[in-house]
């Protein structure tokens, strides 16, 4: 079993930045691949970024803005967002499991954080 708590989420003007946290607990955090999803209100959990042992995956739509990443010591994985724009709002969760882009390869989740970008 692995939990997992997310932090860091607030409210934001457009073209700033924020950065989220997740902690985890529980075993084998190393083992498991490393995400972030997305869900605003009324539509579906969409892909942010991925972290595996040595490569990252972004959806196109944050790649440039957005970075992941993990520091296995601490079971912590890390997004930290950049030039936020307003269709960046939305509640972020965390997620381990398996490496890809699907809600299907991740076994685990964190409760959420919101963030809002205001125009």
């Amino acid at each position: 079993q692995v939990q997992l708590v997310e932090s860091g989420g607030g409210l934001v003007q457009a073209g700033g930045s924020l950065g989220l946290s997740c902690a985890a607990s529980g075993r084998s955090f190393d083992r498991h691949a490393m995400a972030w999803f997305r869900q605003a209100p009324g539509k579906e959990r969409k892909f942010v970024a991925a972290i595996g042992w040595n490569s990252t995956l972004y959806t196109s739509s944050v790649k440039g803005r957005f970075t992941i990443s993990r520091e296995n010591a601490k079971n912590t994985v890390y997004l930290q967002m950049n030039s936020l724009k307003p269709e960046d709002t939305a509640t972020y969760y965390c997620a381990a499991g398996s490496y890809g882009i699907s809600t299907n390869e991740y076994h685990y989740w964190g409760q959420g954080t919101q963030v809002t970008v205001s125009s």
